[in-house]
């Protein structure tokens, strides 16, 4: 299969395997299948970033293991499972340096007990109080690290000059490290962009035809996009803490906002509204599976506000009502992503206050036309196509053109090879520079286009320095061994958390110590325990095997909120 383009008169064949000659391509490759797995936890470790952790020997996969959630198993340990007898004299591929949040260092040591020889990272934690502190405990235990654009790029460039074969082989270990580098900070874009921002990392998503409408002039809207493309979207949403809509959407499309297709995380539904001219009957006033914040300015019709309350929905004022605001204030509650599916107005508002890191641009193959049929941005107050603002790192995705180029491919290491006549423009080698496509067969008909519209920051954040935890408390240093550190991402100092993945062991009813997961585990179970009720005894032994705090939370909420005689 060719696929052929006049610029190009001589089309490149592509017929690449991986070259083990030089290890530091193969090193790449495991680096991003390891973060390629941390990213099937996407959602579940909020507020902790996403790990993976890839174990092989001589260049052979022998265990691997991601993050499941916050509060569950490390990778690193999970891995060092699985690969048994195998890690002696092993290599260690991680996409992050191992945070070590829960205070008794279990990764790093899983590794140490395990006799891994080699770890691989891919980059440096960005919180800085714990940046660097897993590489030094590494290398003071014996065990070689390497980190990916540091240690292995150095390394490759003293090698640069020996020959034609490997200046080739330099290029090719540079194409592959620079894409492992990437594919690990997107891995964690969000915690990425939240450290540097100080705000929740942001996603505006829209649908809209070829013409460039999100419904008719009528506002009918259902739908302009594919059902693989809609099933998409809950994906998308599972990967965020809160959905945000205006009051349009509420007031139009009456939404749920759900994962509808059952399981997988909930996300917060967050609704904008100034004037709170909402109506009384709405989905997402009913909080018996996932809680709604209304957002609104201070004063604006308090009856409706206690309308609201009765209905068990969190009502927030501001000063004024504005998207950085709101985004301060949910950056201060913890919130690690928000995905925004607003109209246009509100998107515009949003995209001019410089919170939107993300764009998701669904473009069906229809057109509706009409003067006034609304648009997925309103007014930006731009005048010349000069101002307009690109989005960087942008890829697309189609049904169609994945199949035609990819079609004879196969994955090697999380990456595609391809053995057909491509342009250079396109494919090169089995990396997609600078054009790149996804082989993903999942939006029917539609196209996906996304791209970022700030560039992902250095993830070197500057707090929280030493002096600054010093100051908070300067009776208690955070390097004393005695004590241990809890953190989330919003906590610059480290805090105790329900969710620390530290069993504990309570006395029951009878004096017979029972162990539970977590504190989590207990405090939500705890709400149902002695009730002479048989669906509270099945809540109970329910969230006690709950794979992870963040679940047995979300189970004891949610029977709080539907059985309160309980």
């Amino acid at each position: 299969m060719a696929a052929s383009f006049r610029a190009f008169s001589l089309p490149i064949i592509c017929q690449t395997t991986t070259n083990n000659s030089h290890p530091h391509a193969l090193d790449s490759l495991h680096v991003r299948r390891a973060a390629k797995i941390a990213d099937k936890s996407a959602g579940f470790t909020s507020p902790h970033p996403n790990f993976g952790c890839v174990i092989t020997t001589a260049g052979t996969v022998v265990g691997e293991g991601y993050l499941y959630a916050q509060g569950t198993k490390p990778a690193e340990v999970q891995a060092v499972e699985a690969a048994g007898e195998l890690c002696r004299g092993a290599t260690a591929y991680v996409n992050m340096e191992p945070g070590d949040c829960h205070g008794d260092h279990t990764a790093v040591s899983a590794l140490v007990k395990a006799g891994i020889a080699r770890v691989v990272v891919g980059i440096r934690h960005p919180l800085q109080h714990l940046r660097g502190h897993a590489v030094r405990a590494l290398r003071s235990e014996g065990l070689q690290v390497d980190v990916l654009g540091e240690d292995l790029k150095s390394k490759i460039v003293q090698t640069r000059f020996i020959g034609k074969k490997s200046v080739w082989a330099v290029f090719l270990s540079n194409t592959y490290c620079k894409e492992a580098l990437k594919s690990c900070l997107i891995v964690n874009a969000p915690l990425i962009y939240r450290a540097a921002s100080r705000v929740p990392f942001s996603v505006l998503k829209y649908a809209m035809t070829l013409d460039g409408k999100i419904a008719a002039s009528s506002g009918h809207a259902s739908w302009i996009s594919s059902k693989e493309s809609r099933f998409r979207v809950l994906e998308l949403r599972g990967r965020s803490d809160a959905i945000i809509v205006g009051g349009n959407t509420v007031r139009k499309d009456n939404p749920r906002l759900t994962a509808r297709h059952g399981g997988g995380h909930v996300p917060i539904r967050i609704v904008m509204s100034q004037t709170l001219n909402l109506p009384e009957v709405a989905n997402l006033w009913d909080i018996s599976s996932v809680p709604t914040i209304v957002v609104t300015q201070r004063g604006a019709r308090k009856s409706f506000q206690k309308f609201l309350a009765s209905k068990g929905v969190e009502v927030v004022e501001f000063d004024i009502l504005n998207p950085r605001d709101v985004m301060e204030y949910f950056y201060n509650r913890g919130y690690l992503s928000i995905f925004w599916e607003c109209g246009g107005t509100l998107a515009a508002s949003a995209i001019s206050s410089g919170i939107i890191h993300k764009v998701f641009a669904f473009v069906a193959p229809k057109i509706i036309g009409g003067k006034n049929a609304p648009t997925p941005i309103g007014e930006l107050g731009m005048v010349e196509m000069t101002q307009a603002l690109d989005l960087i790192d942008f890829s697309y995705e189609q049904d169609l053109l994945t199949k035609r180029i990819i079609g004879k491919g196969r994955e090697f290491g999380g990456l595609y090879i391809f053995e057909t006549e491509v342009p250079k423009s396109i494919v090169c080698l089995g990396v997609v520079t600078p054009f790149k496509l996804h082989c993903r067969l999942d939006i029917g008909p539609d196209m996906l286009i996304s791209g970022f519209l700030q560039p992902l920051p250095d993830p070197t954040p500057v707090i929280p320095s030493v002096n600054e935890t010093y100051a908070i408390d300067p009776f208690v240093t955070p390097y004393e061994s005695s004590i241990i550190f809890f953190y989330k991402t919003w906590d610059l100092y480290g805090a105790f958390s329900n969710f620390s993945p530290h069993p504990i062991q309570m006395a029951d009813e009878n004096g017979e110590y029972q162990t539970w997961p977590s504190v989590e585990h207990y405090y939500q179970a705890h709400k149902f325990v002695g009730v002479n009720d048989p669906v509270a005894r099945d809540c109970v032994e329910g969230i006690k095997s709950a794979k992870s705090p963040e679940e047995a939370a979300r189970m004891g909420r949610t029977m709080q909120r539907q059985h309160p005689d309980l």
